[in-house]
């Protein structure tokens, strides 16, 4: 089963209890279509939204578990925009403007759910107004707008291999003198620049990084078997592609795997480290991954590259290869609305390298 998933399941069937009656309706109605972990992101959403109602003593309840829907249905425009100042000003709450929208399209969809669809005993709608439908939310990335943002935080043609080559050569140069970090270096180089290359060359998230067992690789094919983000069917794994560039670094990893990381035998994941006190490998976390990616891209002169951006890295240059649909595939996105920034992206990249080419050309 995906780790993560079942991570955001465990935390779903924590949370439902604390929350009303109709929280718990409206996900169920919402189970067969989302994933845990989006489950648990509309949870957390409205776990904030009623601490805030109480807090501002807009409801009589002393737990959110007993905030009523006459509460939410005489709510007033006011309090939203209170709400949404709320969000965007005081810490821990402080918040970039896509996460702000993203919780309002949350409550606008329990809103919607309880006035347009849910019904009491009597065939009436549970919520009599809904005052979420006055609310305008403007979208807040547009694909032209995401690729402007990302221009020039990417690795681009022959910096992916300089990028690879620094980790697995000139890293350990940069920092001989301290002994500590030379130690770490040379005990996880080989794994460090396996992982790095395998996103470089396949475009996987880290999530999906996270979850890969050794079973998933199937080099013969170039083939990795991950489970994608939004598919809410656990026991379904969608095969994708990777690069003949990034076998020579797995072959190299996958000798030292067992040995150099003590993966006991039931250990199934791909990617091991050692915690501290720990005298077995167990799987990395997310955020040692990402930890480990900046480490290398500060030294490489790139401090915003980010697991992420090593994914828009290998998008922009696949997609200057294949279509968006193929693209769209590689990537596990839902809609190629989604892929259409790697369109924007490659435009650039290609009359920088047209530039580029010309002024070769005069200088011969």
């Amino acid at each position: 089963m995906n780790i993560i998933k079942q991570k955001d399941r465990l935390e779903l069937e924590a949370k439902l209890p604390t929350m009303p009656w109709y929280i718990e309706q409206f996900i169920n109605y919402k189970l067969p279509d989302l994933s845990p972990s989006s489950l648990v992101e509309y949870m957390r959403d409205y776990e904030t939204f009623m601490k805030w109602m109480m807090g501002e003593g807009l409801t009589e309840a002393r737990t959110l578990k007993d905030i009523t829907l006459l509460e939410l249905e005489t709510l007033r425009m006011e309090s939203i925009d209170n709400y949404r100042m709320f969000l965007s000003t005081y810490k821990p709450e402080r918040n970039n403007r896509t996460t702000i929208s993203r919780k309002l399209s949350s409550l606008r969809s329990l809103f919607h759910y309880l006035s347009q669809i849910a019904e009491d005993e009597q065939f009436y709608p549970l919520l009599k107004r809904n005052v979420m439908a006055k609310v305008t939310i403007k979208r807040t990335h547009k694909p032209k707008d995401t690729a402007a943002k990302l221009e020039g935080k990417l690795l681009q043609e022959e910096e992916i291999a300089e990028f690879l080559d620094y980790i697995r050569v000139h890293y350990g140069t940069d920092i001989v003198k301290n002994k500590q970090a030379l130690f770490s270096y040379e005990l996880n180089m080989t794994r460090d620049a396996c992982m790095i290359s395998f996103i470089l060359h396949s475009g996987l998230r880290v999530s999906e990084l996270v979850n890969l067992n050794v079973e998933d690789i199937d080099m013969k094919k170039k083939l990795c078997y991950v489970f994608r983000k939004g598919k809410n069917d656990d026991t379904f794994k969608t095969p994708v592609y990777f690069r003949q560039e990034a076998i020579e670094d797995l072959t190299a990893y996958l000798a030292l795997r067992d040995i150099r990381y003590k993966a006991p035998k039931r250990e199934k994941a791909l990617f091991l480290a050692i915690a501290n006190g720990k005298n077995e490998g167990s799987r990395m976390t997310k955020r040692a991954i990402q930890a480990m990616v900046l480490k290398y891209a500060k030294r490489f002169g790139k401090p915003y590259l980010s697991v992420h951006k090593l994914r828009h890295s290998f998008a922009t240059d696949y997609y200057l290869q294949n279509d968006i649909y193929k693209t769209q595939e590689q990537l596990g996105h839902a809609s190629p609305e989604t892929t259409q920034i790697y369109a924007h992206l490659t435009d650039k990249t290609m009359a920088e390298a047209i530039d580029r080419r010309n002024k070769e050309g005069k200088q011969d």
